[in-house]
């Protein structure tokens, strides 16, 4: 591969014009058919073939509805009156007809005989309904003229909210904080590299990545059905990934050239090793997020296969495109050296790297670190190891649920309603469930759904049983139940799971199908089956990174070290999430609107994502060190040399990473939110506690046996080369050394 890599690299930079060329038109093509094919994003959160999601099914069988776009309009009185005073009810009337009257709406709850009055009298709650589908945006003209047409009721006192998923704030999948983020990530670039035409390349290669990414989503949701979640992720890694990846090779190239290295011959080391490095990288996050799949939920299957394409179209412009971008350059990437502001051949830079040691310069801040650690290997290990596990200790109070209106934000007008509806008729309100009665027999029919709503009053944690809704056809009848806790409470999944149980002697006794559904029953399910898959695709994660990293490195010590390391790093971002987004610390700095359980998918999101970004991680700093270990045999000196060559370049991957998951967290879509902020602080926990701490204390503790590897073992395992150690130039046919990741010291 590092041959192929090589090559393709040398003709890039050779034939940059043409490459160049090339490479933007196949993106221009990817871009114009996804654009000129786009479909629509589904909110789906559903699990075909799920007890709650078949009986919803059945149930749509029975008692059809529109499949258009509804909202809800919430009335509240002036405290000491009523909606159902004379004056306040003769105005909700009329706006209730005023909003009938509204172009593109279909239907409006009648205000005798559909609005629902809370107990207090204060509150009413009608329906609406549009002709736009479900699927799709109602025109702003619209809502604007149903909220005009409440002027009369605000003007006599009432206080009107508008709710439900037409009223719903549509969030763009990048905005200002995410473009804030990638300044932030245009000046580490600049920091580390001092060159502003050296910093926007890999800026440049992850923006074009994305778009065309976006585009093949777009094109691809007019066949498939892809989550309205997955953009979003799918950018946030994508320009994550596809920053750090062009950041390796550049940084690897800059080091080459300030050797004096030709820009044509440095252009195809750098692929061919630290691209080799990439391939191997990409691939591991690639395969996690592929491996989402196995969870058998659409939606959590539609992000990990968009994610994984970004990722992807990361390293295939990371490997393509820019070694044409890095031809174009030429020699004025050189680094500036730090007694002249000409560009000499050899700098500072370039003598460090043909030496490989620092003498007689000031040594960097990641060797000074490395070395401290080293001087106190056992202090530090107890110190990192006690710090990582208080972090992780939260994790364990980690509840999950499918998020809802609950938890956008306090100003929007669905959250207003969503709070106000709770007050009201009580936080069951804003999650109904649903008995759903079938058989072919209407007299059994009857029958069951009586035993069932007698069976109901007796259950406790149910606040308000509904009159039995019979079908048409006679075939099914339905029971509407209000629980006394939230949709999103452990006490509502409690009682579902409660239901079913009391359920199932009533349909063997009478022969019929009798089940718990509605949105919040499905939401459930889905939360219950993505929890039940994170054991599951943890030990997968878990087993695959061990062997992984025992081909890579001919070691059994250091993929246990890396695994462990893994998962210090998975705990302590889930212990951070429970503290800021279920008991509040920070939630205000942060923007977090509400607290309580986070996304059901969460955790497997980021253990997929920040495993194959932690192996990235452990690869860069860790090759680095068997390099310099594989040629002097020094295992403490190899430590040292890692740090020196690596540790730089880690950093400012990482701090990029950083900073482009926490514009993302600003967003403030709920399912967003605690994604971003869990990566965040995972790949900060992992690359400076785990990967630039825990790491070397470990590696020196270990000496010699940090890269033992059984014989037998070691004739068994594929070789795989990381960092194109083997490369064969087309000049020799010998092995060529790769060369230190030396980064660009300023």
């Amino acid at each position: 591969m590092a041959t192929l890599l090589y090559r393709l690299g040398a003709l890039g930079a050779r034939r940059w014009r043409t490459m160049s060329a090339v490479w933007l038109l196949a993106l221009a093509a990817v871009i114009g058919l996804g654009f000129s094919a786009a479909g629509d994003f589904q909110d789906s959160g559903s699990i075909p073939g799920s007890p709650a999601q078949t009986a919803l099914t059945k149930m749509d069988r029975h008692f059809p509805s529109p499949d258009v776009q509804s909202a809800q309009i919430v009335f509240q009185a002036p405290a000491g009156q009523k909606v159902t005073d004379p004056g306040l009810s003769k105005v909700l009337g009329s706006t209730l007809s005023a909003t009938g009257d509204v172009s593109g709406v279909t239907e409006v709850s009648d205000p005798d005989e559909d609005v629902t009055v809370s107990r207090d009298g204060r509150t009413a709650v009608a329906d609406v309904s549009f002709s736009t589908k479900a699927e799709e945006d109602v025109p702003t003209a619209t809502l604007n003229a149903v909220e005009a047409a409440g002027e009369q009721a605000r003007q006599a006192g009432l206080k009107i909210i508008y709710g439900g998923d037409a009223f719903a704030e549509s969030t763009a999948p990048i905005g200002p904080t995410e473009l804030v983020g990638l300044g932030v990530a245009l000046v580490i670039l600049v920091i580390t590299f001092g060159s502003l035409v050296a910093a926007g390349l890999p800026l440049l290669t992850a923006a074009l990545g994305v778009v065309g990414t976006m585009a093949a989503m777009m094109g691809a949701a007019s066949m498939l059905d892809v989550s309205d979640n997955a953009p979003t992720l799918a950018m946030m890694l994508g320009l994550a990934v596809g920053i750090d990846y062009a950041l390796f090779i550049v940084s690897r190239h800059r080091a080459q050239l300030a050797t004096g290295m030709p820009v044509v011959e440095s252009v195809a080391r750098a692929n061919a090793t630290a691209g080799s490095a990439v391939v191997f990288a990409g691939a591991t996050v690639v395969i996690a997020l592929a491996g989402l799949s196995v969870a058998g939920v659409p939606m959590l299957t539609s992000m990990g296969l968009a994610s994984a394409g970004a990722v992807a179209s990361a390293v295939v412009l990371a490997l393509g495109l820019l070694p044409a971008l890095l031809g174009m350059a030429g020699r004025r990437l050189v680094p500036k050296s730090r007694s002249d502001s000409s560009r000499r051949p050899i700098s500072r830079l370039g003598r460090r790297a043909r030496r490989g040691t620092a003498h007689g310069n000031r040594a960097s801040l990641g060797v000074r670190w490395t070395q401290a650690v080293l001087r106190r290997p056992v202090r530090a290990l107890i110190l990192g190891t006690v710090t990582v596990v208080a972090l992780a200790l939260p994790a364990m109070q980690l509840k999950l649920a499918v998020t809802d209106d609950g938890n956008s934000p306090a100003t929007t007008s669905t959250r207003q309603a969503y709070d106000t509806i709770s007050d009201a008729f009580g936080p069951g309100a804003n999650g109904p469930l649903v008995i759903l009665v079938e058989d072919k027999d209407p007299t059994v029919v009857d029958s069951a759904a009586g035993q069932v709503e007698e069976k109901l009053h007796s259950v406790k944690g149910i606040a308000d049983v509904s009159d039995i809704d019979v079908a048409e056809d006679k075939q099914a009848a339905r029971i509407q139940i209000v629980p006394e806790t939230g949709p999103r409470t452990p006490q509502t999944s409690s009682l579902v799971s409660q239901l079913r149980t009391e359920m199932r002697p009533l349909a063997a006794s009478s022969g019929s199908y009798i089940a718990v559904t509605g949105l919040t029953a499905v939401s459930i399910d889905v939360s219950e089956k993505l929890s039940g898959a994170l054991v599951p695709f943890g030990i997968v994660v878990v087993g695959f990174s061990l062997l992984l990293l025992m081909i890579a490195f001919r070691s059994v010590a250091i993929p246990v070290k890396a695994t462990i390391g893994f998962l210090f790093s998975l705990g302590a971002a889930f212990g951070a999430t429970v503290a800021v987004f279920q008991w509040g610390w920070l939630s205000g700095l942060l923007g977090v609107d509400s607290t309580g359980p986070v996304a059901s998918f969460m955790p497997i999101i980021v253990m997929a994502v920040l495993f194959g970004l932690a192996m990235d991680y452990e690869v860069f700093l860790v090759s680095a060190m068997r390099e310099d270990y594989v040629r002097h045999r020094n295992a403490r000196a190899a430590v040292v040399s890692g740090a020196r060559n690596a540790a730089r370049v880690v950093t400012a991957a990482a701090l990029i990473m950083v900073s482009v998951f926490i514009s993302f967290l600003f967003s403030h879509d709920a399912d967003t939110m605690a994604i971003a902020f869990a990566l965040a602080f995972g790949v900060l926990v992992d690359a400076f506690l785990v990967r630039m701490t825990l790491v070397p204390a470990v590696m020196a503790l270990l000496g010699d046996r940090a890269w033992w590897l059984p014989r037998r073992l070691d004739r068994v395992l594929p070789h795989l080369d990381v960092e194109g150690d083997n490369l064969h130039t087309p000049d020799s046919t010998e092995p060529v050394a790769a060369e230190p990741s030396v980064p660009v010291n300023l």
